[in-house]
């Protein structure tokens, strides 16, 4: 008969049925799991062997036992109970007590190590009990309660929680509980001087066991970073390009740009990148600079890793974009650009957007009501255009153009003051219950197109400046609408204000940005024939994001100045 001394220090020192010192005895009956953490429900990595079965002790009395929580430092009741009847006691520990916090124990391959008071109990236990011999005092007199516990589940049958005492580090293998082996003490353990004082402290006086372990860390266990950081060298200059670590993500596809340096290590770097990322399935490196090679805005790229699938879908300020990415223009790493300026358009706006792409203003301003012209160049992105538009059912508000971008701003500023749009607004009709017929929608408003745009969006950093000189004499010749008709819709006549217009541009980078203010203001000021200045009113130079180690992304926004719209020309 074997017999676990593991849950009360005063114990499992004696064979026999009874203990050593006659205080308490649990023994183990179908024991199936031992935890060190009462806290880490079902079974786990580092469970135990399962010891074998013991024969139960003689019918004891009534006993309430407690779990002890030594991370607090109290006596805490667990689920567990103590099942009374006429000729036995069991004790049926089949839930564990709750505390946050705590891991699972990690115990020896030749044994059960029980190194802290954390247990978790789960079988049937037996228990027997006897007056303790040095004071003659009832083991259970300590605990008040214990007494109402007895007396209320006398002939009741009713279950009393179960508690144990803190255990001390114990080995449990074929010949039962005992101390630690002495190979373990000094050929087994490791060199105790390389310990903290306190953890020193706390093994010396039995609070914690420490045992020796092997810990295997495969590929599995390291990021992205670590691995590349471990297998390519590091740069031998210090301006050299540093490890890539970023990357932008449209759907499945990762997006590199990688320095020459790595090209040897591409397919290395792609293949741990797509290992370390679950939702890349692809992965590209761009070959040369976007809208330099190309006037769609594409670019030249090889695939590193994973089929040639270039179909993304992307999700974005609630919208669903879909794209072949080969052959449009989207930068993931502009989301928060999106964000910017669609949260300066109102409801029932117009928005001019020049160079939609696939719809990235477009589609969240007309998800806010507001009325879009979006065009662009290239027959792809016109194509996804559309089909984002019905995609995100916005057909009320955003109409697609495939023209050049010059053009298009003077033809959507002519047909805008032209055309007469409205949409009605109703309520979304109510769910009816089974006996009440279903409500109908009712008209809420009804929003109006308005006849100027509000805002123009010019978002192609590479070139979009050398697009403002279609704005001189904007209104100046408009077909059927005289000049001086088109003056009254703006202020002081009405509360109309001319249009701010948003473009994208490069430009060097630097602390303050004032130097790249001042260049920008002046290219804007050559393309316009007007003078503008970062000191003018409502001229605002955003700072977007940098792209290169000496280049850097800007938003220059600025009212189109009445004097070169009515210019004529």
């Amino acid at each position: 008969m074997a017999r676990y001394g593991g849950v009360d220090e005063r114990i499992g020192r004696s064979g026999g049925g009874e203990t050593g010192n006659g205080v308490v005895v649990v023994e183990m009956a179908n024991f199936s799991r031992l935890h060190a953490n009462p806290c880490t429900p079902g079974p786990s990595a580092w469970d135990p062997p399962r010891p074998p079965a013991v024969a139960r002790a003689r019918p004891c009395p009534k006993l309430h036992v407690l779990f002890h929580c030594a991370r607090k430092h109290q006596t805490q009741n667990t689920a567990g109970h103590v099942h009374c009847r006429q000729r036995r006691r069991h004790v049926c520990a089949t839930r564990q007590p709750r505390h946050a916090g705590a891991g699972p124990r990690l115990l020896p391959e030749n044994g059960i190590h029980v190194g802290r008071p954390h247990f978790q109990l789960q079988g049937h236990l037996a228990l027997s009990q006897r007056a303790r011999p040095d004071t003659g005092e009832h083991p259970d007199s300590r605990h008040a309660h214990t007494a109402r516990s007895r007396r209320d589940a006398r002939s009741k049958g009713r279950q009393v929680p179960v508690v144990a005492t803190r255990s001390r580090p114990q080995w449990y293998d074929s010949h039962g509980p005992h101390d630690a082996p002495h190979d373990a003490e000094s050929e087994q353990w490791p060199d105790r001087n390389t310990w903290s004082a306190k953890l020193q402290e706390l093994e010396q006086s039995g609070t914690v066991g420490i045992i020796p372990y092997q810990l295997h860390l495969n590929y599995d266990y390291f990021t992205y970073s670590e691995i590349t950081s471990a297998i390519i060298p590091p740069p031998e200059k210090k301006n050299d390009d540093e490890l890539p670590t970023g990357f932008t993500l449209a759907g499945h596809v990762a997006h590199l740009n990688l320095r020459e340096r790595y090209w040897p290590y591409k397919h290395l770097i792609a293949t741990v990148l797509a290992d370390k990322n679950p939702l890349v399935r692809t992965v590209i490196n761009k070959l040369d600079t976007v809208g330099t090679e190309n006037a769609y805005r594409t670019f030249q790229y090889e695939v590193l890793y994973g089929p040639d699938d270039m179909n993304v879908t992307v999700n974005e300020q609630g919208c669903t974009f879909n794209f072949d990415f080969a052959n449009v223009y989207w930068n993931t790493r502009l989301h928060t650009e999106h964000e910017r300026l669609c949260s300066l358009f109102k409801e029932g706006e117009a928005i001019c957007d020049v160079m939609a792409g696939v719809g990235p203003f477009a589609i969240p301003a007309g998800k806010k009501k507001c009325f879009v012209h979006a065009n662009d160049l290239n027959p792809e992105s016109y194509k996804y255009l559309v089909e984002n538009v019905k995609t995100n059912k916005v057909g009320d508000y955003v109409q697609a153009y495939n023209v050049d971008g010059a053009q298009f701003i003077r033809n959507s500023a002519a047909d805008l003051l032209k055309t007469n749009h409205s949409v009605r607004i109703f309520s979304k009709p109510k769910r009816a219950k089974k006996a009440a017929p279903a409500q109908p929608a009712h008209l809420l408003r009804t929003l109006i197109q308005p006849r100027i745009f509000s805002h123009y969006v010019m978002n192609l950093p590479a070139s979009a400046i050398t697009f403002l000189h279609a704005f001189i004499g904007l209104y100046s010749n408009i077909p059927s609408i005289s000049t001086s008709d088109i003056r009254k819709l703006f202020a002081p006549h009405t509360d109309v204000k001319m249009p701010f217009i948003h473009v994208h541009c490069f430009s060097t980078k630097s602390e303050d940005n004032a130097a790249e203010k001042k260049s920008i203001c002046e290219e804007i000021s050559k393309q316009l024939q007007f003078d503008i200045t970062p000191e003018t009113p409502d001229v605002y130079i955003h700072d977007v994001r940098d792209v290169a180690p000496k280049k850097r992304m800007f938003c220059a926004s600025f009212r189109l100045p009445e004097e070169v719209a009515f210019r004529d020309i």
